[in-house]
């Protein structure tokens, strides 16, 4: 985090408080690239420095933000993403046997990325707006994205308000590992995918059989 952002966003907090800390948190859950995780450590910071904020009240408003912005962002995905996914998808390779995969990796897969893809940030910013595409049910998505985001503002939260300035350092060495480690587990569950595909395409006819649709 440069010190100009973490001036910026520790000014922005000084003034709006929560509500900027709810609001960035839910727009960067929606998919916009606004440095949400900076703003709760921020916030977090001036509640154990200054006494201007509550913590409680702080990682209350960042979960709020997570759920509201995860939820904005599957609704997206649920009825804009899919649509666009099923008539354009052939254009970059995703044939209805490939989304179908999809749709069947997200039914036995699908809360682990959204309660864990609250820790990295291109996940934070996608796995909502995926597991709309996908058709995971929203009853499911919901159970995961909020207990993400709970635990997810309780750590940085408490953390940044416990350890100051050092959290931000520490977060952004483990966001960088963090990303690291998903970019080979992507490249890794890639080759997979390519390598199984026949296989996966029958068990996601199997498991989801019919013409492809939104479920």
């Amino acid at each position: 985090m440069s010190f100009a952002l973490q001036c910026d966003v520790t000014t922005l907090v000084s003034t709006y408080g929560y509500w900027a800390v709810a609001g960035i948190v839910a727009l960067e859950s929606m998919g916009l690239p606004v440095p949400g995780e900076t703003t709760l450590i921020a916030a977090a910071i001036v509640a154990g420095t200054t006494q201007d904020l509550n913590i409680w009240l702080v990682v209350a408003a960042a979960t709020a933000g997570a759920i509201l912005g995860d939820n904005v962002g599957f609704w997206i995905g649920r009825e804009i993403g899919f649509r666009v996914i099923v008539r354009h998808g052939r254009y970059i390779g995703l044939t209805e046997p490939r989304i179908k995969v999809g749709q069947y990796l997200f039914l036995r897969h699908g809360g682990k990325v959204v309660f864990f893809g609250r820790f990295v940030a291109v996940l934070r910013a996608l796995a909502a707006l995926l597991a709309g595409i996908n058709s995971m049910t929203w009853q499911r998505f919901l159970l995961f994205n909020a207990g993400g985001g709970l635990v997810w503002a309780a750590i940085y939260g408490f953390g940044s308000w416990y350890l100051g300035e050092e959290i931000a350092r520490l977060a952004e060495s483990a966001g960088i590992a963090l990303a690291a480690m998903t970019v080979l587990v992507l490249a890794g569950g890639f080759l997979l995918l390519r390598y199984n595909e026949a296989r996966l395409q029958r068990k996601a006819e199997a498991a989801l059989p019919g013409p492809l649709r939104r479920r």
